[in-house]
């Protein structure tokens, strides 16, 4: 599942335990990532899947769930 996916790259990039990452965690907030954290999680997910994840949609991610359905929208296969 697509949530799992986004899970375990945040968890490995902010070194946090994946049960503290919900869909409704707030990714700046919760998870305490800043900028360049959320810049890297998605360069990551753009270099492992082939995509290019535009800055307007990177400035509407406020929460893991918002990434998730990003992702979804634009039918990738994690």
């Amino acid at each position: 599942m697509m949530f799992e996916k986004v899970q375990t790259i945040l968890a490995k990039q902010l070194r946090k335990d994946p049960a503290q990452i919900t869909p409704e965690s707030l990714i700046k907030k919760d998870l305490g990532a800043d900028s360049l954290d959320i810049l890297q999680l998605l360069m990551r997910i753009e270099d492992q899947y082939g995509i290019v994840i535009p800055d307007q949609a990177l400035a509407k991610f406020e929460t893991v769930a918002d990434v998730v359905a990003y992702l979804e929208q634009q039918e990738i296969k994690l």
